[in-house]
């Protein structure tokens, strides 16, 4: 029997009593490992191939020791620069001995790890529904608000000011002491001081109340909201 298993990031064809060098593993000498991404296991003329593992399948081994890889001598120069670079490097590895090779059986703990990716898709998409539906709570406080610019001297930026401090409907305004307006107005902006929201509420009272030929008929006398 034979298999395909990947150790470290590397695919090996490996079989029983076989020795392999192997990236560095972070277990002891002389200490039992396990693998469970096999990709193929093949016993006689029967093979089985994974997709991309082989679920219940598993590869026993034992760690022998921990050595160096031979120099590998790094070059670079480049002509007529004066550039010349040399390293050496020697790969940490790990010699293993294959004990053996289990085809099922085997609950692999990559299925814990589903569980635990499952879980945060899970909670990825609650939060995900929790900001959707803080931004249509907040689409449908902005939709209730009132266009303050039917007011007779409110600009942009006066109900702009408005709307911040929470003055964004005719109704709201109505109840409004237009000295509580002239404060919010002149904390917002110097260039907002000049405005005199006195008809301002009286204003507001007619459209809350959809009076708008009243409404119109009021701001024909008035001269910038005075």
């Amino acid at each position: 029997m034979y298999a395909i298993v990947e150790i470290a990031g590397q695919q090996f064809k490996v079989a029983k009593d076989q020795k392999v060098f192997v990236h560095r593993l972070a277990i002891e000498e002389g200490k039992k490992v396990s693998f469970d991404n096999v990709l193929l296991i093949g016993d006689d003329n029967k093979v089985t191939v994974g997709a991309p593992a082989i679920d219940g399948a598993q590869v026993g081994a034992k760690v022998l020791k921990h050595l160096k890889g031979d120099k590998v001598i790094v070059f670079k120069k480049k002509r007529r620069k004066g550039y010349k670079v040399k390293n050496g490097h020697r790969q940490s590895l790990t010699e293993i001995v294959i004990e053996n090779i289990v085809a099922s059986g085997v609950k692999p703990a990559k299925k814990a790890v589903a569980k635990t990716e499952t879980k945060k898709a899970t909670v990825k998409k609650e939060v995900v529904k929790k900001e959707v539906s803080k931004k249509a709570t907040t689409s449908k406080t902005k939709a209730k608000a009132d266009d303050l610019k039917k007011i007779e001297g409110v600009g942009p930026k006066a109900a702009e000011a408005m709307t911040n401090a929470g003055l964004d409907t005719f109704a709201k305004v109505a109840k409004a002491d237009p000295t509580k307006i002239k404060e919010i107005l002149t904390a917002a902006s110097s260039r907002l001081a000049h405005l005199e929201p006195g008809t301002w509420p009286q204003q507001a009272a007619l459209a809350a109340a959809g009076k708008w030929d009243e409404l119109k008929i009021l701001q024909d006398k008035l001269d910038g909201g005075k």
